[in-house]
């Protein structure tokens, strides 16, 4: 979805008395740690927002073999999930600007951040909101998927 009428409905919603909650991502090969943390985010609040990289700031972020499935179509995953209201796709290097624009009531990030580290916190906090870090499901990762597809592949299966 746009921003300007995301941001519209965020504030529709925010009308209506519901806790807008926000989280961002690449969310390339998703996997159930995806999910459940999707699943935990939503719980926080009334509607969940998931900001997705662009290919390009994939890239940037993880290196030049990544992303292995395009932004619109990591969006369009992310979206077919019951736990999930909206997604829009940011290009920029954080998400501060696209949360800016949003003004969620709740903003969430995995367990590898520390909450004070959290970019967009001071946004939220100002504006009465509340910052979370959601723990990891243990094992459970992009990378390590990739990397135990790497590890069983097999020349032959490369040539089909």
């Amino acid at each position: 979805m746009e921003r300007a009428p995301l941001a519209d409905a965020v504030r529709c919603l925010q009308r209506a008395g519901k806790r807008v909650v926000f989280t961002n991502g690449c969310f390339d090969l998703l996997h159930i740690g995806h999910v459940r943390y999707l699943q935990e985010a939503r719980e926080l609040g009334d509607a969940l927002i998931v900001g997705v990289n662009s290919d390009a700031s994939v890239r940037r972020l993880k290196g030049p073999g990544r992303p292995l499935t395009p932004a619109k179509e990591r969006a369009e995953i992310l979206a077919a999930l019951a736990c999930v209201d909206f997604v829009t796709i940011f290009g920029a290097a954080t998400p501060l600007q696209l949360i800016r624009a949003l003004g969620p009531d709740i903003l969430v990030k995995g367990g590898d951040w520390a909450v004070d580290t959290i970019v967009g916190r001071e946004v939220v906090e100002s504006r009465g909101g509340k910052v979370f870090a959601i723990p990891f499901v243990k094992n459970r990762s992009t990378t390590a998927v990739i990397g135990k597809i790497r590890a069983t592949a097999t020349p032959e299966a490369g040539a089909r």
